[in-house]
């Protein structure tokens, strides 16, 4: 099951169910199981207390994931993610708010299927990866 939910922000979310199937479709692409996943969408303030509540950071970030499940093979999890910087980096990189937003959204989802973004090279593969998402998404 995949849900959305907003904290104390309002998103403007379209065609939700062939998002949430898509994203089903994503996890079956990587080979990773999927049992339940929650988007958090929050402010920029929110996801600062999250960072540095739970993982010592004190820094502001767009997406904050979470895996809960103990078994690797089946994903549990939960993403925060910004608002404000979702608007503040669509403007960054010149794409619209609800491209950044998936862009964000695929990136969480990535992460839960085992994509790092630490190395250059890790970093690189995550690109390639969102790049891929993103299009097979946009262009249905």
């Amino acid at each position: 099951m995949i849900y959305f939910s907003a904290h104390e922000v309002k998103v403007g979310l379209k065609e939700r169910t062939r998002l949430k199937e898509f994203i089903r479709e994503l996890f079956k692409r990587e080979e990773q199981g999927l049992v339940r996943l929650q988007y958090v969408f929050c402010t920029d303030e929110y996801l600062l207390q999250i960072n540095q509540q739970f993982l010592n950071h004190d820094t502001y970030t767009d997406i904050v994931t979470f895996e809960l499940s103990p078994d690797p093979e089946v994903t549990e999890g939960e993403i925060y993610i910004s608002i404000d910087r979702v608007k503040e980096n669509a403007e960054q990189y010149e794409v619209t708010e609800n491209y950044e937003l998936h862009r964000v959204m695929f990136h969480g989802a990535l992460h839960l299927c085992g994509y790092r973004d630490k190395t250059k090279k890790e970093i690189e593969l995550m690109r390639q990866k969102e790049d891929e998402y993103l299009r097979l998404y946009f262009d249905k």
